[in-house]
């Protein structure tokens, strides 16, 4: 099998199961928790990158200004995913995360009809249609849109279709990107420690070892999803991307018991009749395929 789609299966995995993981640190503000993810991961990258001896590329990308633009913007779209991900499973709205990843899959191919130039057969078409209607029924039972499913779907998804247009291998990739962020959140810590209202060292031993193994938890799925999204196409990348959302959806209603209505399960019932027209679809379309 193809490394890049082992890749992806991995990191996926990892990340269906992430809600176990980040409810252990409940009583830390999602703030203080992706700020935290930031500081141990860029510490834990820097030492990847010595070791590697990949400070010379990363030195190099930091004197070329399209390399900066496109990982800060990244940089954004990641952070953007992790914060609203963070607050969702600290309020109990590990369900509608979920929505967001099933969602994504379909996202991206949208993406890359928009920026790739890639074209859409007629199931495709119809897929993405359900999948709108979803959402959409979705909007008119809660009263309101779910913004949190369509926010991390459009976060991570545009974060993938620029990780593909970045040339950067995905140690000093991930690395550039923390460094980014790595001021800011540094700040942001200081303050709150100033205000009395700093977690760490501050809550337990155990509470202290999971912020600092948020590092690992945070760079192995994203260094694994980096490698894949570079080796396979965005299309394979969404397929497999259903085992996240999957995962997260048991866990959200079997292990912390979050509701799942009637209404909710309808709106989710067409998104995932638009998964599956679209799976068989890609299936059959590979069969056509000569060999």
């Amino acid at each position: 099998m193809n490394r890049g789609l082992w890749y992806a299966i991995a990191a996926y995995v990892i990340w269906g199961f992430f809600p176990l993981y980040w409810k252990q640190l409940g009583a830390v503000p999602s703030s203080q928790q992706m700020a935290h993810r930031v500081i141990w991961s860029l510490l834990l990258l820097s030492g990847v990158v010595y070791f590697q001896k990949k400070g010379k590329a990363l030195l190099t990308a930091l004197r070329t200004p399209r390399i900066v633009w496109i990982h800060f913007g990244s940089t954004l779209l990641l952070g953007t995913n992790w914060l609203v991900y963070l607050w969702a499973v600290s309020h109990g709205f590990i369900v509608e995360a979920s929505l967001g990843y099933f969602i994504n899959p379909l996202f991206n191919v949208v993406l890359g009809v928009v920026f790739l130039g890639e074209r859409l057969r007629l199931a495709q078409w119809i897929a993405v249609g359900i999948a709108l209607l979803g959402v959409l029924y979705l909007t008119f039972e809660y009263g309101a849109l779910p913004w949190i499913g369509l926010v991390l779907a459009a976060a991570f998804g545009l974060y993938g279709l620029v990780r593909k247009a970045a040339p950067l291998e995905a140690v000093p990739c991930l690395t550039l990107e923390m460094g980014f962020l790595f001021i800011p959140t540094l700040l942001f810590l200081l303050f709150a420690e100033s205000q009395g209202q700093g977690a760490f060292l501050h809550a337990g031993l155990t509470t202290d070892l999971y912020l600092i193994g948020a590092g690992v938890a945070t760079t192995v799925p994203l260094l694994l999803f980096i490698g894949a999204a570079r080796r396979i196409p965005l299309s394979l990348l969404g397929i497999v991307q259903y085992i996240t959302p999957t995962g997260q959806l048991l866990l959200g209603v079997l292990k912390y018991n979050e509701p799942f209505t009637r209404e909710r399960a309808i709106g989710f019932a067409i998104v995932w009749t638009a998964l599956i027209v679209f799976a068989i679809e890609g299936i059959l379309a590979q069969k056509k395929k000569p060999s």
